[in-house]
């Protein structure tokens, strides 16, 4: 699985990974991040989830990573506002009120370019990731964010039972990304109706990370 897998999936409206709606996992636990107004969120693997749009109307600042340049041209689209387009290292960098979308490789995303951030809502990276990669990931994000606190969702089921994208990401492995950096607390489990896209029982863990 590599970039052009995902630019495929996005040039061909392959995209049942973005939901319909603001998450509702999101709307039950975004306060556990305990954020003052107007903090700044950084959201990887971003694509042009609604989750967005929620966060900029609670009044906050959002900061993404995205591979592909067409998710993000429909993101703004779809917010009806039109960005200013610069260059930031290696990244096309794409700003609006409170908004900052750098597209390019989230491995060559580096804390100077990103900016300091008070939180990461992690909804859909480390689940769109395969095994060999997501340690890799885990480290990074630890490093380019300084730690900051996280709010992560993770599903669970039999992975012989589908291949994913999304990866099944049990409890154990997220403690072993994330332990030596963060306190960690599941903060719900709960079934996905109807099974993972029909295809396998499966559950959805909300998980909060504050740094130690």
């Amino acid at each position: 699985m590599d970039a052009n897998f995902w630019h495929a999936k996005w040039e061909r409206n392959e995209i049942g990974f973005h939901g319909s709606d603001t998450n509702p996992l999101l709307l039950e636990h975004f306060d556990a991040l305990a954020l003052a107004p107007g903090s700044r969120i950084f959201l990887p693997l971003c694509g042009k989830t609604l989750d967005i749009h929620w966060l900029l109307a609670q009044g906050y600042r959002v900061v993404g990573a995205e591979l592909s340049p067409l998710a993000i041209q429909q993101l703004f689209a779809e917010l009806g506002v039109e960005p200013t387009v610069s260059r930031a290292g290696p990244f096309d960098h794409y700003t609006a009120e409170n908004l900052d979308i750098y597209v390019g490789d989230i491995f060559s995303l580096t804390s100077e370019i990103l900016g300091p951030v008070d939180a990461v809502y992690d909804r859909a990276a480390l689940v769109a990731l395969p095994p060999g990669v997501r340690p890799r990931y885990a480290a990074h994000l630890v490093a380019i964010t300084h730690g900051a606190p996280q709010l992560l969702i993770c599903f669970e089921y039999e992975q012989d039972q589908h291949a994913g994208p999304p990866f099944a990401v049990e409890g154990d492995e997220v403690r072993q990304h994330y332990e030596a950096a963060y306190h960690l607390t599941r903060l719900v489990q709960i079934d996905v109706p109807g099974g993972l896209k029909g295809k396998c029982p499966a559950t959805e863990s909300v998980w909060m990370l504050r740094r130690r």
